[in-house]
């Protein structure tokens, strides 16, 4: 049974809060010396993906996704590609389309269930190089990905791709939504907002007649996926979108094996975010659930760079593959 009752990882002092888990380690940790090298990919609908790599010369591959309004240039991404390069394999972390640093070509941008756009990269990859083993690596948004990548459709997966490791993610979006409009993520929802409507108002001066603007600005997810992701990627409503591109509907049907890392205190995810049932009847699932670790945090030390979170994916995947 692959839930992990005994989790390794012990916060210390102040960071057994999980608010103070989750700001330092977004906004004071610093960045370590990593030099990318970008690839551009033209996808089948003629826009493009960035990739930054950071290669060893190895046989083996992993793909980092980021959150939410995030980049491959946020600490926990390079801290992330850094360790696996110490580990001895390549490493590149995606870039979601139009979080790059520059505005994606088309109307359509990224959201929490698009696999499409993580299956074209690893295959675009895996036709420049027969990587022997591949793994897939997910904060977030980009867990989401992850889990509901290796459980909607087995027979597409690359042969190559053996494991998936995720941390921070909402499982299940329509709870995890009343959760972080609570009165104590208020910060982090604000900040979520302001970089949303700042990057939809950037396209709309793109696509002005194809992007009626609500009466007011959005202020929710409801609102803005409602108005926004919804519509444009081909969703009914924000309930749909969130329904649709929830990885707990596809867990039960993981093909590859895959570690779920969740904190407890972690104040963006909501009780089906913890999906224990699933993991006890599980082969592929491999559920920790730390009692700390805030979201997306896991810090170690104190002015340290590496975190818990870069060991745990390696020791994990050194034990599957």
């Amino acid at each position: 049974m692959p839930y992990i009752e005994h989790s390794t990882y012990r916060a210390k002092g102040v960071f057994k809060n999980g608010h103070v888990n989750t700001i330092y380690a977004s906004v004071f940790r610093p960045m370590p010396a990593l030099q990318y090298q970008r690839e551009r990919l033209t996808t089948p609908d003629l826009d493009f993906i960035d990739l930054d790599w950071s290669v060893v010369g190895s046989d083996s591959f992993a793909l980092i996704l980021h959150g939410l309004e995030s980049s491959t240039e946020r600490p926990y991404i390079k801290w992330m590609v850094q360790r696996f390069n110490q580990a001895g394999w390549d490493a590149a972390a995606l870039n979601f389309r139009g979080c790059s640093g520059e505005p994606n070509r088309l109307l359509r941008s990224y959201h929490i269930g698009e696999t499409d756009d993580t299956h074209f990269v690893l295959e675009s990859i895996l036709q420049q190089k027969d990587y022997r083993r591949v793994v897939l690596v997910g904060f977030s948004l980009g867990g989401n990905v992850v889990l509901k990548y290796l459980g909607e459709n087995a027979s597409r997966l690359p042969k190559a791709l053996k494991a998936g490791v995720a941390f921070s993610v909402p499982c299940d979006i329509i709870t995890a939504n009343v959760e972080i409009h609570k009165w104590h993520n208020k910060l982090y929802l604000l900040n979520f907002m302001k970089s949303l409507n700042e990057k939809i108002a950037i396209k709309r001066s793109f696509f002005d007649d194809q992007m009626p603007m609500p009466q007011k600005r959005p202020s929710t997810f409801h609102e803005f996926d409602g108005h926004f992701t919804a519509p444009i990627h081909g969703f009914e409503s924000a309930e749909h979108y969130w329904t649709a591109n929830s990885c707990i509907h596809f867990l039960p049907r993981l093909a590859r094996p895959a570690l779920l890392v969740n904190a407890l205190d972690d104040s963006f995810l909501s009780a089906p975010c913890y999906p224990y049932d699933v993991a006890r009847t599980s082969s592929n699932l491999f559920l920790e659930t730390p009692l700390s670790g805030g979201h997306v945090g896991f810090t170690t030390q104190l002015g340290k760079g590496a975190f818990w979170s870069e060991d745990r994916a390696i020791e994990f995947i050194q034990s599957v593959t």
